[in-house]
């Protein structure tokens, strides 16, 4: 991995809160804890923190409101009463970020779960980064934070994507950039959102069908076929490659099943394999000693645009 690859992971976040916050906000951290243990919650209400990004200071949980912006539809309850035992017993350890509202309240940008958590968990306080910021930078923020959360499932980043592009007419390359994730990636989730919407609520509730499913489900022709495969996966617990199979024999005119079939190296096919995968669309290598061509298929306008626009990098 190259040192521009590396620093590419993990940005986000960090392209609209600066290292100088991270830094700011770390080493306060614990300067912050110490007042919190210290002194009555009216007095910490009152102090604080001057960090180049904001004030670092401890709010009441009452006085923030929940991110009109929020792309996360569900909190698992089991992770958040482990994050609130953790706070009852530790604290937070992670300010949250918010910015202040006209009526004296505060928005949550970003944090959700530790808001949610902290009031599980007894809590009425909490510290937290105010920021000075608009409606746009809010929500990209929210968007990136959500986006880079491992836990996020494949339809909330779908939709994350969706609203960058949508409401800030970010291209597939920038939101790579801005969360660290591979072009290939976003376009990837953003296909998503054209599932049958009963895949799509499958996909979102059902474990058994995963985004590895659904991306090979893209690969057929018809809404039919498509919900067909994705039952089928539901209630026989496909394997990926299983469904590939599936995929591929739904894809291969019968005529063509029917021809003698050549030895194919498995080389070969790991590489048809993994060129499918990243553009979404059929691949055929046809290689003689070295020298040979690769065949794309596409099935729709859009694929083609799509292959060719990640092709064009």
């Amino acid at each position: 991995m190259t040192q521009d690859k590396r620093r590419a992971l993990g940005r986000g976040l960090e392209t609209l809160l600066p290292s100088s916050q991270q830094s700011a906000v770390s080493g306060q951290q614990s300067m912050a804890a110490a007042v919190m243990t210290t002194q009555p919650a009216t007095a910490v209400a009152a102090a604080a923190i001057k960090t180049a990004d904001g004030e670092l200071r401890e709010i009441s949980l009452e006085e923030v409101e929940r991110n009109p912006y929020q792309t996360r539809r569900q909190l698992k309850e089991e992770t958040l009463n482990e994050l609130a035992a953790s706070i009852r017993a530790n604290g937070v350890m992670q300010p949250i970020v918010v910015r202040p509202q006209k009526d004296g309240r505060y928005q949550l940008i970003a944090g959700e779960r530790r808001w949610q958590a902290s009031k599980r968990a007894g809590k009425t306080h909490i510290p937290a980064l105010v920021r000075q910021v608009s409606d746009q930078q809010a929500l990209e923020m929210t968007i990136i934070e959500n986006i880079q959360r491992d836990d996020l499932g494949p339809l909330e980043q779908a939709r994350a994507f969706d609203r960058l592009s949508r409401e800030f007419a970010l291209t597939q390359e920038q939101m790579a950039m801005r969360t660290g994730k591979e072009r290939a990636t976003v376009a990837n989730y953003l296909r998503l959102l054209k599932l049958p919407f009963e895949v799509q609520m499958e996909l979102e509730n059902n474990f058994r069908l995963t985004f590895s499913h659904a991306k090979l489900l893209l690969m057929l022709d018809s809404e039919e076929q498509i919900k067909a495969v994705a039952k089928a996966i539901v209630k026989q617990n496909l394997s990926v490659l299983k469904t590939e199979e599936i995929v591929f024999n739904l894809r291969t005119p019968v005529e063509k099943l029917a021809e003698p079939k050549l030895h194919v190296d498995p080389n070969v096919r790991e590489a048809e394999m993994t060129l499918e995968r990243a553009l979404g669309c059929r691949v055929r290598i046809k290689d003689r000693n070295g020298r040979g061509k690769i065949v794309i298929e596409y099935g729709r306008l859009e694929d083609f645009d799509r292959v060719v626009e990640i092709l064009g990098r």
